[in-house]
């Protein structure tokens, strides 16, 4: 079985990967251009992808490929109707970032809530130093003891935060589907989005997500709240958001994703982010080494799995 790796840079060379105990032929590349994947992959059966796109028209030009190991939860980047025609089978890593996702994220609320990042920046200016006393107070902090979380997004990795921030003290709203009925211990979208003073994104990025908060949804929050992304860059309206932001619509806002990734100088993101508006880490909030170890045991697992006949983690 020929198995190749089509971006293996996605993992770090410090996580072992160990090779599958079927016999095989393992070919990995760091990474892969738009216009080498269809080459790369000739004569594979197995392809193993984290974020390089497989559409239809690639798929079509390899008649050898049985199954697309996904080295990643999301599958935004696969055409999986072009699979389910052709019979490839995909798979991908489930459960695998739960707590580093979930410390991820309460560490960005607690970045904003306490000033962190403008603080750190103050203090490389000498602000300390020049303080007449033996604090500077130059920025509002605020507990999150007491304040209202919202999640969109009730999933595991949701499920994760909502028991972090419930430690911490935090009342917990979990949002129903936008335009449905709440029920079954949720609260109503628009209800979650006008009481939260922290709103949460732990969904996937479908069609029915893509845009999901948007100038509406954001003038419907608390100018005081803050707006966290660990999810995927899709699910905000990135331009809506820098806009709220320089209108003080909202207090601030982190992201660990972007629409398109690594963002454009001119994104919106990246104007927030020199505005001072934005906390923005570069798409790490899955990548503990614990995690990314868990992801590259699972991985192999898979293949091994599948050349086994075994239940695979299958993506639908």
């Amino acid at each position: 079985m020929r198995i190749v790796f089509l971006d293996s840079q996605s993992l770090p060379a410090h996580i072992r990967l160990r090779r599958p105990a079927f016999a095989h032929d393992w070919q990995d590349y760091p990474q892969t251009q738009p216009d080498e994947v269809v080459a790369r992959l000739q004569d594979a059966q197995l392809a193993i992808t984290n974020k390089v796109r497989l559409s239809a028209a690639q798929l079509a030009q390899l008649p050898d490929l049985r199954l697309i190991a996904v080295a990643a939860t999301g599958t935004d980047h696969i055409d999986l109707s072009a699979c389910r025609a052709r019979g490839i089978a995909v798979c991908n890593i489930q459960q695998y970032a739960v707590h580093s996702v979930a410390e991820h994220t309460l560490g960005l609320m607690l970045a904003l809530a306490r000033n962190l990042v403008a603080y750190q920046r103050d203090l490389q200016g000498g602000a300390w130093q020049a303080s007449p006393q033996f604090c500077y107070l130059g920025h509002p902090i605020h507990d999150l003891a007491g304040k209202t979380l919202g999640i969109i997004g009730g999933g595991s990795l949701g499920q994760a935060v909502a028991k972090l921030a419930q430690a911490i003290g935090m009342r917990v709203l979990l949002a129903g589907r936008k335009g449905a009925i709440a029920g079954d211990g949720r609260t109503a979208f628009t209800e979650v989005l006008r009481q939260a003073d922290v709103l949460s994104l732990h969904c996937p990025l479908t069609d029915e997500t893509r845009g999901l908060i948007a100038a509406a949804e954001l003038r419907q929050m608390k100018d005081s709240a803050w707006l966290i992304n660990t999810a995927r860059g899709g699910i905000v309206d990135e331009a809506a958001l820098l806009e709220a932001l320089n209108k003080g619509q909202l207090a601030g806002a982190a992201c660990d994703v972007a629409s398109q990734e690594p963002p454009p100088a001119d994104s919106p993101l990246m104007q927030a982010l020199r505005g001072g508006k934005l906390l923005l880490t570069p798409h790490v909030a899955w990548a503990s080494d614990e995690a990314m170890q868990t992801l590259a045991d699972q991985l192999i697992d898979n293949l091994e799995a599948f050349m086994a006949g075994e239940a695979l983690r299958r993506v639908d």
